[in-house]
């Protein structure tokens, strides 16, 4: 059915969808923009093939997708030929069986072949992915790695193929419940890095605490019985690269961002507590993993309580595996889930009624490189920025920091490293 026919609006459908949510307002809304911003991009195509004196854009787009593809193909082809293999790991609800990626690379000439043969089967929750959404964060590696400036077009794609054995959890078979799909679908990039990181070590980076990125959904009714309904994605501490450390609080390989304070408590009866980066999240290494957060969110209990339940569900991952480090570089920190100071469980829906509060700890990314190579000043940075503790910087990195001046001890730092080293 069309929402719009030559124009004119079919209140109908439009009728149709916001009988069927929770916050029709709010998605009336979102629909509306994207019919502007449709309406916007449409004028604005018109006007440059006007000006350009173009009928159409097919021989221009040939050329741009040609010239990309071409340029992909020659950074691809510095590569040498070869099988090249990795398997990641990612949690489910306790009980169940561990989901397994396993990912094989072939690097064959100017030409990537991507086997997932191996993977697990797909499951009986929202994990399952479907093909397409596999391959768009097989490419995303891919692209990242060999031609990150070029045009992100079809010729980008032309050398990269992938297998996906149908009936895996990266390729479900229909009908499957895919909701939480990014839980298992974000890890595609990981894997990807891992496989590729012998022959390529100046373009990975290690595994995020924003892989998968996190979805919480908070909603319920207000006092006077109308529902509320917010959607919340979070990041972690991004891996850490060759020659950066990993950015803090990044939703990573998903494109997204954190939600500000402000707009979460404007849209919602809820009350933001705490938001504040976690010392001595990020993973270790020569290059240090981006650092994670903590939020606590308060269900208030005064005139402006909601009525109860409040509902949390949560789409997430790292409780139980950390986001690994390369070259020697360590492990992030794990998520966290909390009701009331008590472990809550972070892979369902949660009830929460006036007075609770939540917990919630992203994780921070991998390390990068043996950590006793970062650079004493660095680590000293750290410390003074709050995100590395004066034990941590002894313990892990081998650096002595006054704890008055903030400055690195020179010889006992020395000694330390020296230690390390026998």
């Amino acid at each position: 059915m069309k929402l719009y026919d030559r124009g004119v609006l079919n209140q109908p459908v439009l009728d149709m969808i916001r009988w069927n949510v929770r916050t029709p307002d709010e998605v009336t809304g979102d629909i509306r923009s994207q019919i502007s911003a449709n309406y916007v991009c449409a004028e604005k195509v018109v006007q440059m093939l006007r000006e350009s004196g173009l009928d159409d854009l097919d021989d221009l787009a040939d050329q741009i997708i040609g010239l990309t593809e071409k340029s992909m193909r020659e950074e691809i082809a510095k590569i040498p030929d070869g099988v090249y293999q990795a398997r990641g790991l990612i949690e489910q609800t306790k009980g169940q069986e561990d989901i397994v990626i396993q990912a094989r690379v072939e690097i064959k000439g100017s030409d990537i072949l991507v086997d997932l043969a191996g993977s697990s089967g797909q499951v009986h929750w929202g994990g399952n992915v479907v093909y397409n959404f596999t391959y768009a964060y097989v490419f995303m590696a891919v692209k990242s790695m060999f031609a990150p400036d070029i045009p992100n077009n079809e010729g980008c794609a032309r050398p990269i193929q992938l297998t996906a054995p149908e009936g895996t959890v990266v390729n479900c078979r229909f009908p499957a419940a895919v909701a939480a799909r990014m839980q298992v679908g974000h890890f595609m990039t990981e894997v990807i890095y891992r496989a590729l990181s012998g022959v390529l070590p100046q373009k990975v980076i290690a595994a995020s605490g924003g892989t998968p990125a996190a979805m919480n959904v908070f909603y319920g009714k207000r006092r006077d019985g109308k529902p509320w309904h917010s959607v919340i994605i979070r990041g972690g501490g991004m891996g850490a690269g060759a020659a950066n450390d990993g950015n803090y609080v990044y939703i990573f390989p998903a494109n997204g961002a954190n939600t500000p304070v402000e707009i979460f408590e404007s849209d919602t009866p809820l009350i933001v507590e705490k938001r504040e980066l976690l010392v001595d999240s990020g993973g270790p290494g020569k290059m240090k993993g981006g650092v994670g957060k903590r939020e606590v969110f308060r269900i208030p209990d005064d005139q402006y309580a909601p009525r109860p339940p409040v509902n949390l569900g949560i789409q997430a991952g790292r409780f139980k595996y950390p986001a690994e480090g390369l070259f020697e570089g360590r492990f992030g920190a794990l998520a966290r889930f909390l009701v009331n100071g008590e472990p809550g469980n972070p892979y369902g829906l949660t009830q929460l009624k006036p007075g609770d509060r939540v917990t919630i700890d992203a994780p921070g990314g991998g390390g990068y490189g043996r950590p006793f190579a970062r650079e004493p000043e660095l680590v000293a940075g750290d410390v003074r920025d709050g995100y590395v503790s004066l034990e941590s910087a002894r313990k892990d990195y081998g650096v002595e920091v006054n704890a008055e001046t903030l400055e690195v001890d020179i010889t006992l730092t020395e000694k330390l490293r020296e230690r390390q080293k026998r």
